[in-house]
């Protein structure tokens, strides 16, 4: 199996906001439950319970947005003047300025959290999606692929997994490495169009594109060439070495040591090398199909 990323891939973890939205709103609701009955019971002139609902308006913040933020301010102004008629050891009066400079606080304090919290959970998904897609072509990298080969294995169902490898991709680079960078957006590009339903495609590697694939009418050779004539433009082409679960494997590194040994036997057969010395050996010894 390919070094790179395997390890942060085998894994599976996935960047997700860490508290528990549910969770937050439910401690909110708690605590508004509680600082209003404290309030009731406990308020004397100067101590300042009504000050605990900035934690109740920040939790509410916290599990949704800004709106919902802003929501929790004014009703944690409303709970404040009920509590302010309903305690008796407390005068009984709210003077209009006070209680908008607290409508204002309470509403603001709401607003800016949840509009902090909703951007942080935007972009812990952005960061999410980044780290399970390639740079380059956008297509799942390996740490996204490795989970996708472990669902399936985990599946116990039928499936082949496809290696493939840029045919001399520094013919390309010869031009500039933007060149050779455009090729292989070019192939991600038609590679995700091929991408039939149920179909899971990737860049593992530099110049090599992996695809997991439910065989339909097809045998694993017919499909590897079908994807070799549809990746195909100019002078650019990918020769592809494949592995079926489970006859050639019943675990990600067997597939894999078994797609690339037959890649690179169907390399040097179509007249490609890689500086293996092994591949002459390879060409002989691994069957094709």
């Amino acid at each position: 199996m390919r070094e790179s990323g395997a390890g942060s891939a085998r894994d599976g973890r996935k960047v997700t906001a860490a508290p528990r939205r549910p969770l937050l709103l439910a401690l909110s609701f708690a605590l508004f439950v509680g600082i209003t009955a404290a309030f009731r019971l406990l308020e004397r002139p100067g101590l300042g319970i009504g000050h605990f609902y900035y934690v109740a308006i920040a939790l509410a913040a916290l599990a949704t947005g800004p709106f919902v933020g802003f929501g929790a301010g004014f009703l944690a102004t409303v709970l404040y003047a009920v509590g302010i008629y309903w305690n008796p050891h407390i005068p009984s009066q709210l003077p209009a300025f006070a209680t908008l400079i607290r409508l204002t606080t309470y509403c603001s304090v709401g607003t800016l959290i949840g509009a902090f919290a909703k951007w942080n959970r935007t972009l812990l998904d952005e960061l999410s999606k980044l780290a399970s897609r390639d740079s380059l072509t956008g297509l799942p990298n390996t740490r996204s692929f490795e989970a996708a080969i472990q669902r399936r294995l985990n599946a116990t169902e039928p499936f082949v997994l496809l290696v493939g490898d840029v045919d001399e991709l520094r013919r390309a680079n010869d031009g500039g490495r933007e060149n050779g960078d455009d090729a292989l957006r070019r192939l991600g590009e038609l590679l995700a169009a091929w991408k039939r339903g149920g179909d899971d495609v990737a860049r593992i590697g530099a110049d090599e594109f992996a695809v997991l694939a439910q065989l339909r009418d097809e045998t694993p050779r017919t499909l590897a060439v079908a994807l070799e004539q549809r990746l195909s433009f100019g002078d650019t082409s990918v020769t592809f070495g494949w592995a079926s679960y489970p006859r050639e494997g019943d675990n990600a590194l067997a597939l894999y040591r078994a797609a690339d040994e037959r890649l690179y036997a169907r390399k040097v057969s179509r007249g490609f090398r890689r500086g293996a010395p092994q591949d002459a050996e390879l060409s002989a010894a691994v069957p094709a199909s």
